[in-house]
């Protein structure tokens, strides 16, 4: 995962009013926080910035007047009807230093035909290097038939990366497609025999009337 270098300045006003403030000026309120250090309040360059966390555990050198503070985005909060950034929690990492991060499972290839691949996980927990964290984690279904399964065991870890999971956890299961009953033949059957009922019960009534006028 590549490194990105942001310019942000300390943040002096706190508050809800101070936030919105903030990001009025296109500005996005966040706390470094880690290895024991006081937390530090700062606000980030808000285009920079959203770019910057489009992917997860994204490595960011944060600037503040020369110093340089090395952190990963750890909780990136969006408010998702303006679609903008409000709020980023960043924690404090060292080169070579390992972190714990959730890293998402991407799915590549296509199954036997007639197969439907169910994505039973996400994400899964390892251990890598802070500079060297992978973004996505491959599966390939290629070919896969019904019963096959994908565990996380069978995923292919970059060098320097540990799975922290139960290694049986089931990632991808590969099955038959669901077929849903509508019901429509029974509907179909009860309607026939409703039609075929009322017809002879018309029958019988018709020659009924028509014994009676011959009387």
């Amino acid at each position: 995962m590549s490194e990105q270098r942001i310019a942000a300045v300390v943040r002096t006003e706190f508050g809800k009013g101070a936030a919105r403030q903030a990001r009025r000026a296109n500005m996005i309120p966040a706390v470094i926080y880690g290895h024991g250090e006081e937390a530090l309040h700062i606000l980030l360059p808000s285009k920079a910035t959203t770019l910057a966390v489009r992917t997860a555990n994204a490595l960011l050198t944060i600037d503040i007047d020369g110093d340089e503070h090395l952190a990963l985005a750890k909780d990136v909060q969006r408010n998702t009807l303006k679609r903008i950034v409000e709020h980023i929690d960043l924690l404090t990492v060292r080169r070579g230093e390992k972190v714990e991060v959730d890293v998402a499972i991407h799915i590549e290839g296509e199954p036997a035909p007639e197969v439907v691949a169910n994505l039973e996980h996400n994400t899964v927990l390892v251990e890598a290097e802070a500079t060297h964290l992978p973004e996505t984690l491959t599966v390939n279904i290629e070919g896969r038939g019904v019963g096959e399964h994908i565990h996380a065991s069978d995923i292919v870890l970059p060098a320097g990366t540990t799975l922290l999971i139960d290694p049986e956890t089931l990632i991808v299961n590969l099955a038959a497609p669901t077929v849903q009953d509508l019901g429509e033949s029974d509907a179909t059957d009860v309607d026939t025999e409703a039609v075929s009922e009322g017809a002879t019960a018309a029958g019988a009534s018709d020659k009924t009337i028509s014994d009676a006028d011959e009387s």
